[in-house]
């Protein structure tokens, strides 16, 4: 990818961009943005030419950002590019273009020579773009992958699904104590931890924890949760949302149990 200034910079003048346009030499992606070589564009390709088409401070951002960390699968869709206010004006065929008024520094860096926005500031993006499945996945996947997103973690209320929404919602309700919501223990991401009492709640849907994969994870982190003294139980979506009562019962006498022994 190229842009026209580049190319003026490197001492071509608009008719010499023009016989290069016409030869085949150079392919014309956006207004000002040209492919060297072939027009045939790769995914990353795509999103080098978008960022570049919209101007100083813009980077890759929303789903595509998820996309280049590796966060969420390749989809068709428009290429999601977030610029400073004051850029990135004109619309771009295949640009879904964001606006923010003031950036935060160190919000983006670069990736495979791409200006993107960062692992966490992503999924930040993501609420409110995705399905709340599709951010778990995300979030399960950046963990995975080993990307820097804790900061994520202390968004909003924190929660980072429907299920774990859900649960923290039934905790308000019946008024039980509230936890700490994805706090980690170690190498341990935990979905609600109550470290007074040390008792820790997962919540588990069929989709993220189907599978001997996910299954032997899911026993080897409760082995070793246990191992530092903590009580772990699980609830599945069908639990929380079809047997509150139940479930509320349980985590209480759980709770009185642990501060009964203090």
């Amino acid at each position: 990818m190229i842009t026209t200034r580049q190319l003026v910079a490197a001492g071509l003048d608009k008719s010499a961009i023009a016989r290069r346009v016409a030869s085949g030499r150079l392919h014309r992606i956006h207004r000002g943005v040209y492919a060297v070589g072939h027009g045939g564009l790769s995914r990353k390709s795509r999103w080098k030419a978008a960022t570049l088409a919209c101007g100083d401070g813009a980077a890759l951002s929303h789903r595509s950002a998820a996309e280049l960390w590796g966060m969420l699968d390749g989809a068709s869709g428009p290429v999601h590019v977030t610029v400073p206010v004051a850029g990135g004006r004109a619309r771009r065929a295949g640009v879904r273009i964001h606006r923010c008024a003031s950036p935060s520094p160190g919000s983006t860096t670069r990736r495979d020579g791409i200006d993107v926005a960062r692992p966490e500031r992503t999924l930040v993006d993501l609420r409110g773009l995705v399905s709340p499945g599709a951010l778990r996945r995300a979030v399960r996947q950046a963990e995975i992958l080993g990307l820097p997103i804790r900061s994520f973690l202390l968004v909003a209320d924190r929660t980072a699904s429907e299920l774990e929404r859900l649960f923290l919602a039934l905790c308000r309700r019946r008024r039980l104590p509230m936890p700490d919501v994805n706090a980690w223990l170690g190498p341990d991401r935990v979905d609600f931890l109550w470290p007074r009492h040390q008792v820790i709640v997962e919540t588990d849907s069929y989709r993220y924890h189907r599978g001997s994969i996910a299954f032997e994870d899911d026993h080897a982190k409760d082995n070793r949760l246990m191992a530092l003294g903590y009580d772990v139980l699980r609830f599945t979506y069908w639990r929380v949302v079809n047997e509150p009562t139940a479930v509320v019962a349980l985590l209480r006498d759980r709770l009185a149990r642990a501060a009964a022994r203090r």
